[in-house]
């Protein structure tokens, strides 16, 4: 294993996300293995959410049940190392509240949680398996969150 990879992992179990991946992994009765480059397999997560196929807590990558061996999705795989990189240089737990925020910004933005996601975006969006939306205008956006759309005469419309 590369030194930086003992690093990554060395890092975040400093930063406790591993152990809280571990933790999440055992309380969610996912399979854990030992993975490549120092990473951890939780395998056959079944709960809502979050609803992406793969996610990344520390150095622990949640699978869904229906990658049976993610090994064979290389693609994802670097992609959900990625996003354990940024755990290390968001100093752990600080990267959970960041990264909604990010998810906040590119809903507004685009209406999609990974388009303008500058955690997605460093981690390869097609990787990910997400498409780039187009942005919008903030007050486009915001109008929109304001005036939703109805199919209510202007007089049946609440106040906001």
């Amino acid at each position: 294993m590369r030194f930086s990879h003992v690093l990554r992992a060395g890092c975040n179990t400093l930063n406790l996300t591993t152990p809280l991946g571990t933790i999440l992994a055992s309380l969610t009765h996912c399979d854990l293995e030992l993975g490549p480059d120092g990473l951890i397999l939780a395998k056959n997560y079944e709960r809502r959410f979050p609803v992406a196929g793969a996610f990344t807590v520390g150095n622990v990558i949640f699978f869904r049940p229906h990658y049976t061996d993610p090994r064979e999705v290389p693609e994802l795989m670097a992609h959900e190392a990625r996003h354990s990189w940024q755990y290390v240089f968001c100093l752990g737990l600080p990267f959970l509240p960041l990264y909604f925020a990010s998810v906040a910004w590119s809903l507004l933005r685009t209406g999609d949680p990974a388009s303008r996601n500058p955690f997605e975006r460093h981690a390869g969006l097609q990787a990910g398996g997400y498409r780039e939306q187009p942005t919008r205008s903030l007050v486009a956006a915001l109008r929109t969150r304001r005036h939703p759309t109805s199919t209510t005469g202007p007089s049946e419309r609440r106040p906001l």
